[in-house]
């Protein structure tokens, strides 16, 4: 169990009440570096969750390693290195002027060019973005690869543009984004709502404005630079990850399990493919809208021709599929469809504290995070009273960007990957994740617990590499 313990109190918040978690320490370094970021972001709730779990985990390593503290290695490693903030004007079909805004948050370069996606969605706000480049240090980190970590993105919103709508925002975006990115400062990939369209957009204008064929994005199209294998690879690694994990400490496998997935985007699509090839039957998928239960399993094909070819809505699937499935509008009640293992791919904060109980309460042995922080701290603290295995996003969904630094090796070598060897990299990139947050978990008396052992494991090579080069970074 953690030394750090959460204090809730509730706040008035226009008509409704929130509730916000205050976090306490053991450790007085470690309480004043959150106390003085929470003054500093008291907005930025998205934020604050994600560095409060990290630093939980972090408690044993400061005590044992006072250089941390006399070189205030946490207070540095919470403050992005550079926040870029902009306008993004363009013009809709309609002739009318459209103005949104654009980020980059360039969190840590200790071990390499910052490296994290770019997020188009009408949610996107400074918090969300710090939260994703600062759990982007410790995944990229965890891979083994020498990259950063960093995030961006716009509130912009691709559903229902046309796709010249979509060219003119991401030619707009690029323009200004350009001057703050290359091959070795800072490589964006795609994330929800940049998929190979946007990035081909983007791309385009990079080249044109810079006159250069680099390796500035990954994610890209196969005929300009693009890795086989980085459309599957976040799924597919979750998938590999959850087969490792169930292996070594539940001696236990997909084979002959029932799995439900939230989402319907590029990880919950690969995820579901890979874990039935593993064995698995999965019966339900998601999007923003609602819900589809499929008690024989998920036809797959049906669910890429709505999500991938027509960008259709999943309440679709059950005329399509004719296969007896049903549709729930609303999102959270696919947690409480029984199942053995739980995959969430959709977005952060999914699953509240009720939903984990709904889990647990099914029979469930594992919960591996597809998406971005998807579990609350709370929903976290029942998985773990549990003892049901937790695979935390930022070591279960590192197989994107483990792949996306494979592109930039394909593209730094000029060369051309087969399949295979993308994915055999990748499984063995997945498996040592696995194996080296038990490890470091063991080190310091947390047996068992991989969420821990991810953010010392993570934590450690970045600590290191900042320690080395001075007070820089």
């Amino acid at each position: 169990m953690s030394t750090a313990h959460r204090h809730y109190h509730l706040l008035e918040k226009g008509k409704g009440k929130e509730f916000y978690t205050q976090m306490k320490f053991k450790s007085s370094y470690l309480q004043r570096v959150y106390d003085g970021l929470e003054q500093r972001n008291p907005e930025q709730k998205e934020f604050l969750e994600a560095v409060g779990e990290v630093l939980e985990s972090l408690e044993p390593v400061v005590e044992k390693n006072p250089k941390l503290e006399e070189d205030d290695v946490i207070g540095r490693l919470v403050e992005p290195e550079r926040v870029i903030l902009f306008r993004v004007p363009w013009v809709d079909d309609a002739g009318k002027v459209q103005v949104n805004r654009g980020y980059r948050v360039q969190f840590n370069s200790a071990i390499g060019p910052y490296k994290g996606g770019l997020r188009f969605h009408p949610s996107v706000n400074l918090s969300i973005l710090k939260f994703l480049g600062f759990e982007q240090i410790f995944k990229n980190s965890l891979t083994g690869l020498p990259i950063g970590g960093g995030k961006g993105g716009s509130d912009f919103d691709p559903k229902g543009k046309s796709d010249r709508e979509v060219m003119k925002f991401c030619q707009s975006f690029m323009t200004e984004l350009c001057k703050h990115i290359g091959a070795d400062t800072d490589v964006p990939a795609g994330d929800i709502g940049v998929g190979g369209r946007e990035i081909g957009y983007m791309y385009g204008q990079y080249k044109r404005l810079r006159n250069e064929f680099t390796g500035v994005l990954t994610g890209k199209g196969l005929t300009y630079g693009g890795s086989l294998a980085r459309t599957e690879a976040t799924g597919y690694g979750l998938c590999y990850y959850t087969e490792e994990a169930l292996k070594t400490l539940k001696n236990d496998s997909f084979k002959g399990k029932t799995v439900v997935i939230s989402g319907s985007g590029n990880v919950a699509i690969y995820a579901c493919q890979k874990a039935t090839e593993l064995g698995g039957k999965v019966i339900t998928m998601s999007d923003s809208n609602g819900y589809v239960v499929a008690p024989n399993g998920i036809k797959l094909d049906v669910v890429k021709q709505i999500k991938e070819v027509e960008r259709g809505r999943i309440k679709e699937y059950p005329a399509r599929a004719n296969d007896g499935s049903e549709y729930h509008e609303g999102c959270s009640g696919v947690w409480g469809t029984k199942a053995d293992i739980y995959l969430p791919c959709a977005t952060q904060n999914e699953i509240d504290e009720e939903s984990a109980k709904k889990i647990i309460a099914n029979g469930a042995i594992a919960v591996c995070e597809g998406a971005n922080m998807p579990s609350t701290p709370e929903a976290i603290a029942v998985y773990k009273k549990a003892g049901i295995l937790f695979g935390p996003a930022k070591a279960a969904n590192a197989g994107g960007v483990a792949t996306s630094a494979l592109e930039m090796s394909q593209n730094s070598e000029r060369l051309s990957w087969t399949f295979e060897e993308v994915d055999q990299k990748l499984q063995g990139i997945m498996k040592n994740i696995v194996h080296n947050s038990i490890d470091a978990a063991a080190k310091y008396g947390f047996e068992g617990d991989l969420q821990v052992g991810a953010n010392i494991a993570g934590f450690e090579k970045v600590a290191d590499a900042m320690l080395a080069q001075g007070i820089a970074y």
